[in-house]
């Protein structure tokens, strides 16, 4: 299960990055892009996440993401239910959504230094769960959350 305290730690020492407080709720920036954000109550989570992608990340698994209100449908969003998370999970959400904000050499940096740091038991070498090169290069496929992904 994983809450916004963990969101936190994730989210802790991402270049450029920062938290702010808009009308009562959570959100972080990267400048004034909004990567994450999160409801009053803490208990759901939206963030930067490709249109493209998004019908099927949502498809695979209702009861942990829903689409962004129809308002919101614009925007390269989705929300999701903290409670239903695992914390990797969560990680793997979160270091993907900030690398869509952030300049491609920026992530890439960060994201070697995080495998480094951290290497995994998985192989997958490090914190976040696909390469660097699939989130920067437009090769991104959710490995894990939607059914026969790369």
């Amino acid at each position: 299960m994983t809450n916004i305290d963990v969101v936190r730690a994730i989210v802790a020492g991402l270049p450029r990055s920062y938290e702010v407080i808009v009308r009562d709720r959570v959100k972080f920036r990267v400048g004034r892009l909004v990567y994450l954000a999160f409801s009053r109550d803490e208990t759901t989570m939206g963030f930067a996440f490709p249109k493209v992608e998004r019908a099927a990340l949502v498809e695979s698994r209702p009861d942990v993401f829903q689409l962004p209100p129809t308002s919101d449908l614009r925007y390269n969003w989705v929300l999701t239910r903290l409670a239903a998370l695992e914390h990797a999970e969560a990680r793997e959400l979160v270091l993907d959504a900030w690398a869509m904000v952030v300049p491609k050499g920026v992530a890439s940096a960060e994201l070697a230094r995080r495998a480094a740091l951290c290497p995994s038991e998985d192989g997958l070498h490090g914190t976040a769960i696909r390469p660097a090169e699939d989130v920067l290069h437009g090769t991104r496929k959710p490995r894990r959350l939607i059914p026969g992904g790369a």
